[in-house]
């Protein structure tokens, strides 16, 4: 699964190596517009969850057995493999808005750590970084909401009561 963060003109320090133990996939950084519509200004995380396929390997008979009459083989059949893959889920593309990279001072970082933490969705020290620890607290919680992504949507920061609603948002 990739991450990325759209239409933000800020660079955000690379994350790969705070990301090691925790299982939780680089968060890939792009400065490219939102999705179509968005507003001006505004910055967005795209969540790719990839397809899932299946792989079926199928033994298919190309010739019986040779049965003599007391029914010992003659000669032992003879099968082929066969291997089919099926797509069990699509690729899927999730857009989501984000607070950009000026907002997510290390005070604001640190509410996100408490405010997950109350929520038992994280379980790291309160220190304001937006380390593995935090992304995998954020991908938690927004796992059970149906966001798989460790980058903060807006939405959840509204949920975790962070983030006002505008007006626009009612």
């Amino acid at each position: 699964m990739a991450t990325a963060l759209w239409g933000c003109e800020e660079v955000v320090p690379d994350f790969a190596s705070s990301l090691a133990g925790f299982n939780e996939p680089e968060v890939v950084l792009e400065h490219q517009p939102g999705p179509p519509g968005a507003r001006p200004g505004s910055c967005w995380g795209k969540s790719i969850r990839p397809a899932v396929i299946e792989t079926v390997q199928e033994q298919i008979l190309v010739q019986p057995a040779e049965l003599m009459a007391d029914g010992s083989v003659l000669t032992p059949a003879i099968y082929r493999t066969e291997t089919q893959q099926r797509i069990v889920t699509p690729r899927r593309e999730t857009w989501f808005e984000t607070p950009c990279p000026e907002e997510l001072t290390p005070e604001f970082i640190a509410s996100v750590q408490r405010a997950l933490q109350v929520r038992g969705a994280y379980r790291g020290p309160i220190n304001g970084q937006m380390d593995a620890r935090t992304r995998a607290g954020i991908r938690r919680y927004q796992s059970a909401n149906g966001l798989d992504s460790g980058l903060l949507s807006s939405e959840t920061g509204r949920q975790l009561g962070l983030i006002s609603a505008s007006r626009t948002d009612q």
